[in-house]
């Protein structure tokens, strides 16, 4: 790339930067100035906790932003910290993303309050038609069909440790305390003892979301830009999975949300969901000869050792409801009022 080209890109990132570091809340005073091969992305931050921090790549001039730049180093990715900020980007080793002229960039942080343990944050998906399942190779999600999706809430976050401690006063997963972290290791039986409980105290009406939400809103209802996971076209962005988890599973919250504002539709752990698995391979991505004597459930979106291609809204798994895993959470879904 030459010089020059770099000079368009400088241009570019401050266009955008001009326009669109309002909607970054956290973040400010961007600027970009070129440096040898590299560009420098300089900022402030402002935040009372360590957050994230991602360099994305629009390709339609701003409409859509489903992508994180990843040869990046400096102060990006997870844990920085507020004051004066500078990423260092590598823009020669990510030329190929930089076809057409309509591209920008912009920086943004993500990070989360800490929620009180009895607080179940609610997402309004307002009702619709998802097309459900699809066919290609190994996939065996077929054939694609139409399903009619009411209005319904459903969890922004996984249900926490913290939060399932609250409601049941123990904490069965196998990963070590961490409040914020997803509650594993409980089977889908003892979510509905949680549920019963939690409607107990909470004089409320909470459930598991049928799998036909759970797709409709993974995929951001009426909100969807069609993305290949829930929120991006770059499964870094939005989930942790095989590629960047460390085998280990993290805090809710922490990568980007999807259209509808929802986090870790894509990987952290697989989601239980409330539909009797039908064992002919129209519910899910994977028939693993379910055993016929066990009614199995369904359960979505990968975890944090999967790999990458099982992230995609329309994977799924059979799921036996005795059995507890140290992948499998859940999140919650409340009717509208």
């Amino acid at each position: 790339m030459r010089i020059n080209q770099m000079r368009r890109i400088v241009v570019h990132v401050i266009l955008s930067v001009l326009c669109l570091s309002a909607q970054a809340q956290k973040v400010s005073n961007i600027r970009a100035e070129q440096s040898g091969q590299n560009i420098l992305v300089k900022y402030s931050l402002e935040t009372t906790s360590p957050c994230e921090v991602s360099l994305l790549l629009s390709q339609d001039n701003g409409v859509t932003w489903g992508l994180a730049l990843k040869n990046v180093s400096g102060d990006v990715g997870k844990n920085i910290s507020a004051g004066e900020k500078t990423i260092t980007w590598k823009v020669l080793e990510e030329q190929n993303q930089l076809v057409g002229s309509k591209i920008k960039f912009k920086v943004i942080s993500t990070g989360k309050k800490a929620m009180a343990p009895t607080d179940h944050e609610m997402v309004f998906v307002e009702g619709g038609v998802v097309q459900m399942g699809f066919n290609a190779g190994r996939a065996i999600v077929k054939p694609v069909y139409s399903a009619n999706v009411g209005s319904f809430n459903i969890g922004k976050y996984e249900v926490s440790q913290a939060q399932w401690k609250t409601t049941m006063g123990n904490i069965p997963n196998h990963l070590g305390e961490c409040d914020q972290c997803p509650i594993e290791n409980v089977s889908w039986n003892e979510v509905q003892e949680f549920i019963v409980k939690l409607n107990s105290q909470s004089n409320k009406n909470y459930r598991l979301p049928t799998e036909a939400e759970w797709e409709y809103a993974a995929k951001g209802g009426k909100n969807s830009l069609g993305y290949t996971y829930s929120g991006s076209i770059d499964i870094d962005a939005v989930g942790w999975y095989y590629g960047n988890s460390g085998f280990e599973i993290h805090k809710v919250g922490l990568k980007l949300p999807n259209e509808l504002g929802i986090h870790d539709m894509s990987g952290n752990v697989r989601e239980m969901c409330f539909d009797l698995h039908s064992g002919n391979g129209q519910a899910v991505g994977f028939v693993m000869n379910p055993n016929p004597a066990v009614i199995y459930r369904v359960e979505r979106g990968s975890c944090y050792y999967d790999m990458a291609k099982t992230c995609r809204p329309v994977y799924g798994f059979p799921l036996d409801p005795n059995l507890a895993s140290k992948g499998s959470g859940f999140r919650l879904a409340l009717p509208v009022e």
